[in-house]
């Protein structure tokens, strides 16, 4: 049974090569310190991800392997093409089809997605800026995990709200 359910949007990517796909896209200097600082946010918090299901695009590569790098412990890293500037409802429908795993999950993935994914288990809207990450723990158990009676709203991490510095 999942503990916590994270959704955190890639980092911030670069646009500095017209020649590459909007998949292709890497991260850019400033979202390489935003990924690496919510990592250690997360840890510090005591809600680094076991296991994270990420969009195959190369600026969620990038953040989930940077997660994992500034996080303990092993953790299982899937990359699910779908997720490719998916919408909520069919990030949903794509997570009825698999069984509940155990632990902390991050879902990582994009925009409008991802703002539909935390309206839809934390009831209300938010703005998703890059690397932004919402924590949820689980409330209730005997709830099915894609429910929002399951979960209960802990906390939102902004990287600009994270340091001194803007990122």
């Amino acid at each position: 049974m999942l503990t916590n359910l994270l959704i955190m949007r890639h980092a911030k990517s670069s646009w500095g090569d017209e020649d590459l796909s909007d998949h292709d896209r890497p991260l850019n200097k400033r979202g390489q310190a935003a990924a690496d600082m919510i990592g250690q946010v997360l840890t510090a918090k005591n809600y680094p991800p076991d296991i994270i299901w990420a969009s195959d695009a190369q600026r969620t590569k990038e953040t989930a392997q940077r997660i994992i790098r500034v996080t303990p412990g092993a953790q299982d890293l899937r990359y699910q093409p779908e997720f490719y500037l998916a919408g909520a409802i069919h990030v949903l429908n794509l997570l009825r089809s698999v069984d509940e795993p155990s632990g902390r999950l991050m879902l990582l993935g994009h925009n409008p997605g991802w703002e539909g994914l935390f309206e839809h288990f934390s009831g209300h809207p938010e703005n998703f800026p890059t690397a932004a990450c919402a924590i949820f723990t689980r409330k209730d158990p005997s709830a099915h995990w894609l429910t929002a009676q399951a979960w209960q709203f802990r906390d939102f991490l902004r990287p600009r709200d994270l340091t001194p510095e803007p990122l």
